[in-house]
C-alpha cells in the first residue's frame, strides 16, 4: 500500500529543546523509536497536520518550494530558537488544494517568503527527519472544521497521494489531555498536573492501541471533553481519516508531560 507509515507525535518543544530533562526522556526515546520505524518504512513523502498551524477562513496548504528560518516559540522563547529548513512536494500539494471543492471545503496556497511556520511542524521534522529527507505536505487547522470534516480531509489528502503514486507517511502533530501549570516550574519537576488526566491518557491510548475502530470513535468524545484534549484531538482525526479502514491499532512509543500537560509518540499499524 502506498500508506507506508502514520503517527501521533507532539508538537509542544521542551523536550525537544531540553532532551536532557528526565521527566521527557520517555518521549525523546519515542522519537527516537518512530524516526527509525520512518527510516525503515522509505517514504517519498511526509503529509504534516499540526494543531499550532491555524486557519480561520480557508484551509491553508504551503505551497513554497522550500521554506527556511529561524522560528521563535511564543510561549517557549527563553530556551531557545528554532530553525528550520522544508521542502514541500509542491505538485501533491497543488493536488489537494484542487481537489477540497469536491468535499466542500475551500483551500488557498501560501507561497512567500518568512511565512510563520508552526513550532508544532518544526518539532516533528526536527525528531522523525532532522536532516530533511523528505518532502512534505502541509496542511494546516482550521478552527470551524470539526472531527468529521478534518478526517473528510485526511482522506482526501490520502486520496490524492494515491493517485500520484506517491508512498506516504502521515504525521498528526498535537498533544494528549490539557491542564498546563500556571506557575513557573523547573524543568526536572515537569509533571502530569492531574492524576484524572493521566489515567484518562493511559486509558485512552490503550484504546487506540487496541485498534477497534468502534471502541474508539465511542471513547474520543469522551476523552476529548473530560482530559480537555489538545483541539478536541483532531490531528487524530486526520490521521484517522488517511488510515480509513486501514485502521489496526499500533503502539505507544513513549508518554510523559509537557507543562503539566499529557503528550505521547504513537505509532499507528500499517
Amino acid at each position: 500500500m502506498p500508506l507506508v507509515a502514520a503517527f501521533l507525535v507532539p508538537g509542544q518543544p521542551l523536550h525537544f529543546l531540553r532532551p536532557a530533562e528526565p521527566p521527557y526522556s520517555a518521549l525523546v526515546a519515542g522519537h527516537a523509536q518512530a524516526a527509525q520505524a520512518l527510516a525503515a518504512a522509505r517514504p517519498e513523502v511526509l503529509i504534516v497536520y499540526s494543531t499550532q498551524w491555524i486557519a480561520v477562513l480557508d484551509e491553508l496548504w504551503q505551497l513554497r518550494p522550500h521554506v527556511q528560518g529561524l522560528h521563535v516559540d511564543e510561549n517557549w522563547y527563553e530556551y531557545g530558537d528554532l530553525p528550520f529548513s522544508l521542502r514541500i512536494d509542491t505538485e501533491l500539494t497543488a493536488a489537494c488544494i484542487a481537489a477540497t471543492p469536491a468535499i466542500g471545503v475551500r483551500s488557498k496556497g501560501v507561497d512567500y517568503d518568512g511565512f510563520p511556520i508552526d513550532t508544532g511542524t518544526i518539532v516533528a521534522t526536527g525528531f522523525l527527519d532532522p536532516t530533511g529527507s523528505y518532502p512534505l505536505v502541509l496542511a494546516a487547522n482550521n478552527v470551524y472544521h470539526d472531527w468529521s470534516r478534518t478526517a473528510e480531509l485526511g482522506a482526501l489528502v490520502a486520496a490524492q497521494a494515491e493517485a500520484l503514486g506517491r508512498r506516504y507517511a502521515v504525521l498528526g502533530v498535537g498533544g494528549l489531555s490539557g491542564g498546563a501549570y500556571r506557575h513557573e516550574l523547573a524543568l526536572r519537576d515537569d509533571a502530569l498536573s492531574s492524576a484524572g488526566h493521566d489515567e484518562l491518557n493511559r486509558r485512552f491510548l490503550r484504546t487506540l492501541e487496541a485498534g477497534d475502530a468502534a471502541a474508539l470513535a465511542a471513547a474520543c468524545p469522551d476523552y476529548a471533553a473530560g482530559a480537555r484534549a489538545d483541539m478536541g484531538m483532531k490531528h487524530l482525526a486526520f490521521v484517522l481519516g488517511a488510515l480509513g479502514s486501514g485502521y489496526r491499532g499500533g503502539r505507544t512509543l513513549g508518554y510523559g508531560p509537557h507543562y503539566g500537560c499529557g503528550a505521547a509518540v504513537f505509532q499507528f499499524n500499517c
